[in-house]
């Protein structure tokens, strides 16, 4: 639909009209994750590895919102959503848009990646193209390895199809013993890596993949049977959690119990090689429980997810992102340092160190009494974790928020909940019906007979791991109307408080919307007096449609917005009569854009947020998340600098159009790559 038709239709503009769906908008984010794995721009293993996040993406994709639609055609819901579409439109154009980037993955796989790696030497191989030594070390490796842990799975009347995890591959192989056919499965052991590295030659590196070692092999798991046709497939199940918070009487144990259901919940996907011969597609799908005609047919490697493996054995320096040392602070004493002055750390450009060193100290500090935290993700080996556990054996009181319902970390959460238990944390699973998204962490220290509370706010996760990767910003500070604040948060988490506007933090699901609603009216204000209002934001992703019609309001009122969202972003700018005062950039480059920051220009006495949230409706509504003004003049000219530098930058930028299109025009003057350039600001 052309500007002009879209501005013809004025205030009778339906919600197809007002918004891009937010599951094709997320597809087209994941497009262009799938850009940069095919961006010459960038060195040859980063773009392996954005291919596999482009896959891993688009499996989770698969589990929750494809799932989700299944549900409801399976309960023949037909009403329209929030965007304007009813559940069987939206599906067939997810699936047509799916369909059409899968297509693209492989075609930038084939035609662009494989053959630029082999030019460096690094090639995966398959079975026919081994050399001796080689045929040799995968015999041995097979013999010893594989053979003793795979288990051939039978398919009759007495062998029901077996319960294949969500994102298993397997081979399914018809067999013919005295004319009397049979299907067998053989799952792919997930137990061991995919990739397998052969002996090669000096600066080479050559690998084949188990399911090729396998299919190799086939023959020795079936003697005395003819294979009369084989594939490797794979299927994804329904990963969505279905409990009754309310009414569950323990939501640890209910939430254990729902993941222990998912290797048997319903198929939502499956995968055949396109070579597959019709006869056993009819006996997968048939044992699948899953329409033919909905089956993706790949023409290559399946799962290319296993590039994350492959990228880390390939050790090419060359090959990837030029190393950097992300900017230390040095201070003796962390709490004298935050005593010192409000601050804060840009990660990953700055090191995320302060922040365990924060949790590290007091877990050993003999003044420390208490420490308070709330964990959404915390990485494999968290050291934050650990000091949270030593806390607690130096006898300190130790509070912990571990949100259990965190998707597909619910195991590992569960985990380092009962762990944080045993070493004599009092945790806490949550809220009935909410999300703990916000990252907070309170230390009570006595200092000189007095009682001083520590505290630190972020934007993203306690993990060190991500640390490293995503671009987020953890605000330190000692002020004693943020400590009540932060005091009266984790009562409300932890008991039967009732929550009222605080001084220096506002949340959510109480009051966020309505307080950024405040925030917009004041710019709208603004402009019909001053001709100066203006909104600049930068998140994940735009999804509330109660936010974006609030925005809306603000362009037709001439308020500039500016908004950088990464993600899912609903919102259609540019249109005139509805959003031509409203641009919106998305930034996807070497670290994963995290950070939220909202600036209001306030009668150019600009003021800054801070933000775990995103505007997103379950942001809002349905998780606890924090939002906190930063008042020390420094540090808000730090972070409206961070918006602009963000704003300027023309290489990994992609402009959102009224056409519902990114357009992605790189400079070739005057090149400015944000993330390039805050490496070098903080180094």
């Amino acid at each position: 639909m052309s500007n002009d038709e879209l501005s013809k239709q004025g205030p009778s503009r339906t919600e197809k009209d007002r918004f891009i769906h937010r599951d094709l908008s997320w597809l087209a984010f994941n497009e262009r994750v799938l850009e940069e794995g095919d961006e010459p721009e960038n060195p040859l293993l980063e773009r392996a590895k954005f291919l596999a996040i482009f896959a891993s993406n688009l499996d989770e994709f698969i589990m929750v919102r494809v799932a989700g639609l299944k549900r409801l055609l399976d309960a023949q819901y037909n009403r329209e959503d929030r965007y304007g579409y009813y559940p069987q439109d939206i599906y067939r154009e997810v699936r047509e848009k799916t369909a059409q980037l899968v297509e693209k993955l492989y075609s930038v796989y084939e035609q662009n990646l494989k053959p630029g790696l082999a030019e460096k030497k690094i090639v995966i191989k398959r079975a026919g193209e081994l050399t001796v030594n080689q045929q040799k070390f995968v015999k041995r490796f097979f013999d010893a390895t594989l053979y003793p842990i795979i288990t051939p799975m039978a398919i009759d009347q007495g062998h029901p199809f077996p319960m294949l995890a969500s994102k298993t591959l397997a081979f399914a192989v018809h067999l013919l013993h005295k004319e009397m056919t049979h299907l067998a499965v053989i799952p792919v052991p997930q137990s061991i890596p995919r990739i397998v590295k052969l002996p090669s030659v000096k600066d080479s590196f050559e690998f084949i993949l188990i399911d090729e070692i396998i299919r190799d092999n086939l023959k020795s798991f079936f003697r005395g049977y003819d294979i009369t046709g084989a594939s490797l497939f794979r299927l994804i199940r329904d990963s969505e959690l279905s409990v009754d918070e309310e009414f569950s009487p323990n939501l640890l144990e209910s939430i254990e119990e729902e993941i222990k259901k998912r290797p048997r919940a319903k198929v939502v996907h499956l995968a055949v090689e396109k070579s597959c011969p019709e006869l056993l597609l009819d006996a997968v799908t048939e044992a699948a429980g899953f329409f033919k005609d909905e089956v993706t047919r790949i023409d290559g490697e399946m799962d290319l997810a296993f590039l994350f493996q492959l990228v880390g054995q390939a050790g090419v320096a060359a090959l990837f992102f030029p190393s950097y040392l992300p900017g230390k602070m040095s201070y003796e004493n962390i709490f004298d340092r935050i005593k010192e002055e409000d601050f804060i750390l840009h990660m990953p450009y700055q090191s995320f160190q302060p922040t365990v060193d924060l949790i590290k100290a007091a877990s050993v500090d003999p003044d420390v009494l208490a420490i308070k935290m709330t964990l959404y993700r915390a990485s494999e080996d968290s050291e934050i974790v650990q000091a949270l556990k030593a806390a607690a054996k130096n006898k300190k009181q130790v509070t912990v928020l571990v949100e259990i319902k965190a998707r597909f970390d619910e195991e590992r959460n569960i985990s380092w909940a009962r762990q944080l238990e045993e070493s004599g944390c009092y945790v806490i699973y949550g809220i009935a019906g909410m999300k703990i998204h916000s990252k907070i962490a309170l230390i009570v220290r006595r200092e000189e007979n007095r009682t001083r509370r520590y505290v630190h706010l972020s934007t993203g996760n306690y993990n060190e791991r991500t640390a490293r990767i995503y671009t987020d910003i953890g605000y330190f500070t000692a002020n004693d109307d943020f400590a009540r604040d932060i005091s009266d948060v984790f009562n409300v988490i932890s008991g039967y408080s009732q929550p009222a506007r605080w001084k220096r933090v506002i949340s959510s699901p109480y009051d966020l919307r309505e307080y950024f609603f405040e925030m917009i009216d004041k710019e709208i204000e603004f402009q019909r007096r001053y001709k100066n209002g203006f909104v600049f934001a930068k998140m994940n992703s735009l999804e509330d449609t109660r936010m974006i019609d609030k925005l809306y309001e603000a362009s037709r009122e001439g308020v500039k917005v500016h908004l950088i969202v990464r993600g899912i972003c609903v919102l259609i700018p540019g249109v005139p009569g509805l959003s031509e005062n409203i641009v919106v950039k998305s930034i996807v480059g070497r670290f994963l854009e995290h950070s939220r920051i909202f600036l209001f220009n306030n009668n150019s006495e600009f003021r800054v947020f801070l933000s775990s949230a995103d505007w997103m409706s379950r942001n809002l509504d349905r998780r606890i998340e924090l939002l906190f003004e930063i008042h020390r003049q420094e540090l808000k000219d730090h972070l409206r600098f961070v918006l602009e530098q963000t704003w300027k930058d023309n290489q990994r930028s992609r402009l959102l159009l009224p056409q519902r299109t990114y357009s992605f025009r790189k400079a070739d003057e005057d090149k400015f790559n944000v993330q390039k350039f805050f490496i070098k600001h903080y180094g």
